[in-house]
């Protein structure tokens, strides 16, 4: 009886383990989400470089999005088309024809900071290197009824040259101002045309390299936020988690850039990559600061729109209460995501 009992056993434990006779298909593989695209505007320079390194890194596709970069040439024209809808995202500046198309109406969120200035500035005040060293210009009081230039009338740059020229005494009015695109400046100088001029990165790296200029002045501004993440007012009340996502991306870029640590070769990669800057002069340039916590200041914007008014750049009477157009919810909840503030180095 007992090896009846074993040989029945052992039978059912074979039929048990054996593979059915007609196994079933597998289930097919579940496609993987789809990535929500996002249509960032941006002037591809360095100041965005949050954006191209969350981009080359993954951050945006771990978000579940996809940022589609659309270039154009200036920041306030990121803003208008950012209000218009022809980006849900963009990067600008505060600029006089900005706070203008505000007053007329435009709408739009801003959500974060994009740079921060700190010396050494990456936007300096230069002269031509031989009248430097023939003693005519070597300080910021010689600009005094000069040529001076900044890439365009009406935007933060124009701010500094200000602030530049009153390291020396010298008030904007004193001098006559023109705008030059910052490709121009350095010829201008070395030809005696212009006399002194805001030169941002990389021109100002590349024109040293040439032997053409010499940086005068590079600390006149300090922890100074005149760039900004822009939202689409429809966008974002449509797509409020897709506005956080980015913004955590975006943030976790911006971490990424904090000290030395901005010039990480993945990080220099992803700059020169967008900017098409070779990694040398990115490496040799003075560098834009980014906050780690995208921290918007209403006092540096406030401070743009009484420079451009004193300058009479702006066609409308009474200043625009800005903290209107600001909206940090979406980048509280970014924070909160990332597990709160971190030091900004």
């Amino acid at each position: 009886m007992k090896q009846r009992i074993f040989t029945l056993v052992m039978a059912a434990l074979l039929v048990s383990c054996a593979a059915p006779p007609t196994a079933r298909p597998a289930a097919p593989a579940q496609p993987a989400a789809e990535l929500k695209t996002v249509k960032f505007g941006f002037v591809p320079v360095a100041i965005n470089g949050p954006v191209y390194v969350a981009a080359e890194k993954g951050y945006f596709a771990e978000e579940g999005l996809k940022v589609e970069f659309l270039p154009i040439e200036g920041g306030s024209d990121a803003v208008v088309q950012v209000a218009s809808g022809n980006f849900d995202v963009a990067g600008g500046g505060i600029s006089a024809s900005m706070l203008n198309a505000v007053a007329r109406g435009i709408e739009f969120e801003i959500a974060a900071s994009l740079h921060t200035e700190r010396p050494p500035l990456a936007s300096p005040f230069v002269v031509s290197k031989k009248r430097y060293e023939s003693g005519e210009l070597t300080k910021m009081s010689d600009l005094k009824g000069k040529k001076v230039a900044t890439n365009n009338r009406g935007t933060a740059t124009e701010w500094w040259l200000s602030e530049a020229l009153r390291q020396g005494g010298v008030d904007i009015t004193e001098v006559e101002v023109l705008g030059l695109p910052f490709p121009q400046v350095a010829p201008a100088l070395e030809s005696g045309t212009l006399d002194g001029a805001i030169l941002t990165e990389p021109f100002a790296t590349a024109a040293e390299d040439k032997g053409l200029i010499v940086r005068l002045s590079e600390d006149f501004v300090t922890d100074f936020k005149p760039t900004y993440v822009y939202f689409n007012k429809g966008w974002v009340t449509a797509n409020p988690d897709l506005a956080t996502r980015f913004l955590k991306a975006y943030l976790r870029g911006a971490r990424d850039l904090q000290g030395e640590a901005y010039f990480d070769d993945a990080n220099v990669a992803a700059i020169s990559k967008y900017t098409k800057v070779e990694p040398d002069v990115i490496r040799r340039a003075r560098r834009p600061h980014f906050d780690p916590n995208g921290t918007v200041s209403l006092e540096d914007i406030q401070t743009l729109q009484q420079f451009y008014r004193k300058q009479g750049l702006l066609n409308y009477d009474q200043d625009i209460d800005m903290s209107k157009f600001v909206n940090v919810k979406y980048l509280e909840e970014a924070l909160k995501a990332l597990g709160g503030r971190v030091a900004f180095k």
